[in-house]
């Protein structure tokens, strides 16, 4: 038996990032997980880091903000990723499809929007579900010590 691709209008191959409309440009989102960890960056070589430490609004288990609308009621530094601001947002994975949209390279494989199915991205093992994440610790100086390399990080989670 052949598994078939669902018939899905690739706008993300026609469109430009700046002319999606809002429903279109929430469906980018694999629903990693990753953007909602906390990150380091290294000021001499500009290398992100990411940390098991997840924000108090994921939800492990979908992968997705519990109050995604109201989030920076809760969360007030959450970045609201726009066409505007991707440019200086570089701590987003390098799966992530807005990123790989705008340096102008196919979404993976895996992608919700070609599989068709929401769980593509956590079947490839890409998303942060079932990995073991922690709060943010009380002093700020004690997050390096959560830096981690489950290696979903790398340019090979890219690969179909």
């Amino acid at each position: 038996m052949t598994s078939r691709r669902p018939v899905i209008d690739p706008f993300w191959e026609r469109l430009p990032l700046a002319e999606l409309s809002a429903a279109q440009w929430e469906a980018l989102c694999d629903r990693c997980g990753r953007c909602c960890l906390e990150k380091l960056t290294n000021r001499r070589n500009g290398k992100v880091y990411y940390t098991s430490i997840a924000c108090t609004l994921l939800d492990t288990a979908s992968c997705q903000c519990r109050d995604y609308r109201h989030r920076r009621r809760t969360v007030p530094q959450c970045i609201q990723l726009t066409p505007d601001n991707l440019l200086s947002c570089r701590w987003l994975p390098r799966t992530c499809a807005y990123r790989l949209l705008w340096e102008g390279k196919p979404l993976p494989a895996w992608h919700p929007l070609i599989t068709g199915t929401p769980d593509s991205v956590h079947d490839a093992g890409i998303s942060i579900r079932g990995r073991r994440l922690h709060a943010m610790p009380p002093h700020a100086d004690e997050i390096a010590a959560y830096i981690v390399d489950w290696g979903i990080w790398s340019k090979r989670a890219r690969a179909d």
